[in-house]
């Protein structure tokens, strides 16, 4: 049951109410039923109610959800921004969604020209040669990439090159996937404007580097003015660079990864091309690389022949990552942004980003401390080191206190390289009234954490569940509900 901070019910969970008669639409079985040998040894615990409690719970659950179709999300790093609606529109029809993966290539030429096209798009977009489909999310398409890179130094039998250089800017899945990969990570510091330090790059680079894995802009909302350097350093010691396509919200139709000096890619499909973000999915996260590492792609990759369009494995391949050929609707939705917005839309798209963002940290700038002060891209940090220290005034409070004004809080204590950090991204599909309201909320919560904070210590007042102890919840851990007859 869930329960507020004072143990007030908030609502029941569908398991909790008392069975009812249940809504029957469906005919008597006309057919000679079967009793099975193999059973469960206890029934299952489906819920038996009547279609308006069920309607009802589902829609309370609903009101208590808070998406971009609700509200202001200015997660940093995530790019919540809307989707518009002709995407799920075209990926509903039935000529996408009644297909089965193993019907003959002749009968669904249709869907590998998505494929294609998508390909023929993004790899314009990134400057890169081909691209993937089977990751199903970002952290899986970095992965990917450095199968690509791993892929590439055993077949020049260059095995002393077994590690991977990760900024300590980056997103936490960078280090992550290069370990899964089966290289070791090595850290390099960001300098005092918050790009890549190249002496410490130049200290690290040797004949054991196998790659770079980078976000431009960073995680701190701003375009390496060294990339350049950065790349040539990595590939005069014999590396190859990864470019974390996360980001690529801010530059997309402007700057191209591969102009930059980068060899393979992952993008997040449900982040800058604008297919559904959270909930745990379905996802994807293509993996482009250049012309050199085609060869060493996953699955099967669209090409054309004198018939049409037939999958191809590509000789040197690492192998299936996916089954079949990744969320082929989430490329469907892709695309269809893609041709909405066209070049022109896609550049302009990255603009309002910038511009948005750089709108809003100019708004709050006087009254939050911006740990880089100077033009971001699509996020800025603000930082609340020293209201912590002087008065007590958390980055998590003020998260918190947004809640009552209906807005989502931003990513909190990320980057790790600044302390009590807020990453704001107001993303391209925000219109100003919003960023206005926004700002004047921002303020307001700082003026009362100033004159009473308490106050904020407290905050949220008007959510279904006051200040939660995180702590407790991440020790203690209930992810199922437990019935009587299995305690």
């Amino acid at each position: 049951m869930c329960q507020n901070r004072q143990g007030g019910i908030i609502m029941r969970l569908i398991f909790e109410y008392e069975k009812q008669k249940q809504s029957v639409y469906l005919p008597e079985c006309d057919v000679e039923s079967i009793e099975l040998s193999q059973k469960r040894e206890r029934p299952l615990h489906l819920p038996s109610l009547g279609e308006i409690t069920i309607t009802r719970h589902y829609t309370e659950l609903a009101k208590q959800t808070h998406g971009v179709n609700d509200g202001f999300y200015p997660l940093g790093s995530c790019t919540m921004k809307y989707n518009p609606k002709i995407n799920e529109s075209i990926a509903s029809d039935r000529h996408f969604t009644d297909i089965h993966p193993l019907q003959d290539e002749s009968s669904v030429q249709g869907c590998l020209k998505v494929f294609k096209e998508a390909e023929k798009m993004l790899c314009e977009i990134c400057g890169m040669d081909a691209f993937t489909f089977q990751p199903a999310a970002g952290a899986h398409g970095e992965f990917c990439g450095l199968l690509l890179i791993k892929k590439y130094h055993e077949m020049r039998q260059d095995h002393k090159r077994t590690k991977i250089i990760v900024p300590d800017s980056a997103h936490g899945t960078n280090p992550a996937s290069a370990a899964m990969a089966g290289f070791q990570v090595v850290s390099i510091p960001s300098g005092e404007d918050g790009c890549v330090d190249l002496d410490a790059l130049r200290a690290a680079v040797g004949e054991d580097t196998a790659g770079i894995m980078l976000t431009n802009p960073n995680t701190v909302g701003l375009f390496d003015k060294h990339i350049l350097d950065i790349t040539q350093i990595v590939h005069d010691a014999g590396g190859l660079c990864y470019y974390d396509g996360a980001n690529l919200n801010a530059v997309m139709g402007i700057a191209r990864p591969g102009d930059m000096g980068f060899d393979v890619i992952h993008l997040n499909l449900h982040k800058t091309f604008s297919t559904p973000h959270g909930g745990g999915g379905p996802g994807s996260g293509p993996c482009g690389c250049k012309a050199f590492l085609k060869d060493y792609l996953p699955g099967k990759m669209a090409e054309e022949n004198e018939s049409g369009l037939e999958f191809v494995q590509p000789a040197n391949s690492v192998g299936q990552i996916k089954a079949f050929y990744g969320n082929f609707l989430v490329v469907v939705k892709a695309l269809a942004y893609l041709y909405s917005l066209g070049s022109e839309g896609i550049r302009s798209s990255a603009q309002n980003a910038v511009l948005n963002a750089n709108y809003l940290m100019h708004q709050l700038k006087d009254h939050y401390h911006v740990a880089y002060d100077t033009t971001c891209m699509h996020e800025f940090v603000i930082s609340l080191d020293k209201e912590k220290h002087e008065q007590n005034i958390s980055a998590m409070d003020i998260a918190k206190s947004l809640l009552d004004h209906g807005i989502h809080p931003p990513t909190m204590y990320f980057p790790l390289i600044v302390h009590e950090a807020l990453m704001i991204e107001p993303t391209e599909t925000e219109a100003k009234e919003t960023l206005d309201h926004a700002a004047e909320v921002f303020k307001k919560i700082k003026e009362k954490a100033v004159s009473n904070p308490q106050a904020v210590h407290e905050a949220p007042y008007m959510t279904p569940v006051r200040r939660l102890d995180e702590v407790k919840a991440a020790r203690e851990l209930h992810l199922r509900y437990v019935f009587d007859d299995e305690k």
